[in-house]
Formats: C-alpha cells, sequence, structure tokens
C-alpha cells in the first residue's frame, strides 16, 4: 500500500520547502520567502503538470534525495546537478516517472548553489500566512528537511509537459553583475563610496544566505555618522552595514532596518544573485531613478 508522501534519505546541507512566497504581510514584520530562484520554481512545476503556485524542494550546494511512496513524476531545474532514479541516471531539467519506493537523488550542484525539485501534486505541507514557503528569519512554515524527515504530496492536476529542452536556470558566468538604482539613503555616502560601488572589485561571501547575499571587498566611505531610525526595507535593497559592505537583501530579509540603504537591484536580477557562488565576482552597475534624473 502507498501514500502520497515522500521520506528524506538525505537531506542535504540545507533543503528547504519554497513557493511564491507570502507577499503583503510585511507590515507584520513577516518576510516574504518564497524561491530564491523564481524562473527555476516555475519551471520545474511547469515540467511536471503543476501550477507555479504548487511547493517544491530548494536544496542548496549538495541537493537531496527522498524516497517515494507512491508512483510520480519529479523534475530538478535550477543550479544543475546530477541527478538519479535508484542509482540509475536520469535526465535535469524535464519529468522523470519515479515509482513508488525508489529514490530520487538530486546531487551536488556543478554550478551555481540552488536546484529545484518539483513532483506532480507539489509538497502539500500546512499553509501558513497562505503559503507554505519555509521563512527562515521568522521561523513561519516547514522546518528545513531532516534525514528521516515525512513530507506529504498534493494530488497531481495535470499531465508532464512534452519538452525537448529547457532553458537553464540564471547561472552567473564569469561574474555577477547587478544593476541597482542609487537610494533612497545614497546620500549617506561620499562621491568616493559612490565611486567604490561602482568601480570595486566585490566577491560574494561565504556568511550568504537565504537572508542576504553579503559581499567582500573594498568598503563603502560614508558622509554622514550614526544610524538612521529603523525603516521598511523592500526586497533587493543593497543595505551597507556599519563595516561598508554592501549586503544584497533577498527573500528571507528582515522587513525593517537601520542601516543605509545606498541602493535598489531590480528584482528580475535576483534569481542570479541567488545562484551565486561563494568568491564569484560581483560587480554593482548604480544610476539614479529617472525621478531624480
Amino acid at each position: 500500500m502507498t501514500d502520497r508522501a515522500f521520506c528524506a534519505v538525505r537531506a542535504g546541507a540545507l533543503t528547504t520547502v519554497q513557493d511564491l512566497g507570502r507577499a503583503g504581510h510585511a507590515h507584520l514584520g513577516v518576510p516574504r520567502a518564497g524561491a530564491l530562484d523564481e524562473p527555476a520554481h516555475r519551471l520545474a512545476n511547469r515540467l511536471v503538470g503543476n501550477p507555479d503556485t504548487s511547493a517544491t524542494l530548494e536544496t542548496t550546494l549538495t541537493g537531496c534525495a527522498v524516497r517515494v511512496r507512491t508512483d510520480t513524476v519529479a523534475a530538478v531545474t535550477g543550479a544543475p546537478c546530477p541527478v538519479t532514479v535508484d542509482g540509475r541516471p536520469a535526465p535535469w531539467g524535464a519529468p522523470v516517472r519515479v515509482p513508488a519506493g525508489a529514490v530520487l537523488d538530486a546531487g551536488p550542484a556543478t554550478a551555481g548553489l540552488r536546484s529545484y525539485v518539483a513532483f506532480a501534486g507539489g509538497v502539500d505541507t500546512e499553509p501558513v500566512l497562505g503559503s507554505r514557503a519555509a521563512d527562515l528569519l521568522s521561523g513561519i512554515g516547514p522546518a528545513p528537511l531532516s534525514d528521516g524527515g515525512v513530507l506529504p504530496l498534493g494530488t497531481p492536476s495535470g499531465p508532464p509537459a512534452r519538452v525537448d529542452a529547457v532553458p537553464r536556470s540564471a547561472l552567473p558566468l564569469a561574474e555577477l553583475v547587478l544593476p541597482c538604482v542609487l537610494g533612497p539613503r545614497d546620500d549617506w555616502f561620499t562621491e568616493a563610496g559612490l565611486r567604490t560601488l561602482a568601480t570595486g572589485r566585490f566577491r560574494v561571501s561565504s556568511a550568504s544566505n537565504r537572508i542576504g547575499l553579503r559581499t567582500e571587498g573594498p568598503p563603502l566611505e560614508r558622509s554622514k555618522d550614526g544610524e538612521l531610525p529603523s525603516e521598511g526595507m523592500p526586497l533587493g535593497a543593497l543595505q551597507v552595514p556599519p563595516n561598508g559592505l554592501p549586503v544584497l537583501f533577498l527573500n528571507d530579509h528582515p522587513t525593517t532596518g537601520g542601516y543605509p540603504v545606498v541602493g535598489v537591484v531590480p528584482e528580475r536580477f535576483l534569481a542570479a544573485a541567488a545562484q551565486a557562488a561563494p568568491g564569484t565576482p560581483v560587480r554593482f552597475a548604480p544610476r539614479r531613478s529617472r525621478a531624480t534624473g
């Protein structure tokens, strides 16, 4: 007898349940959460016949392995990685039939950081504030996957996609280039500090996580001392703490903060940031908003 669920055989470094997040709760101090590489999450769902809103597994660097308790269809997208079913090679970026009792293994990423594993019917954990996403900052949503943990699967809603090829995720190449609109607190930095932002050689720090992409490199020179009263922080905010090194806020970022935000990176560039491994060179491309000239 089977049931619609899977058991984690190898949870990996960090594997979480993610969907499109819980937007609209910042006034309650609740971050958006959700898949960091949203295009990869959406693609994985489409490959197995799910709506984009279904929950997937987001793995980090080392992937994960699960044993399914029912016949299902799965797909792995995002960071490329070796995929096997009971030890036999299976395609990345394509629907894969997984029989009941078999182990689906999404191996370590060969490029980028985060892979997405979708199952027909989606990961069917209990929604919190309208989302199944795990929020690592506030602790809302399901806990990260652990060895032996069992998660339910939903009922399939459509047939798997028929595809010949799929696009690669937004993986950075030799350098991660992040356009940003200056403000609202760029006046807290000297002209030399803003030149450093535009010309400095930065790298992704190993301290980066789902809350923010931290950088290593030259500090931005401040024109004002002290800190701000807490104010709202949008997704993509480029906040500069006292060490002068920009931090790019990702999906689990705090909704308020008191360090100045020198600029904001548009959301469409954040998927590539989420796939940037530690040590990846980073270049910022700041510009003034049209409203300010």
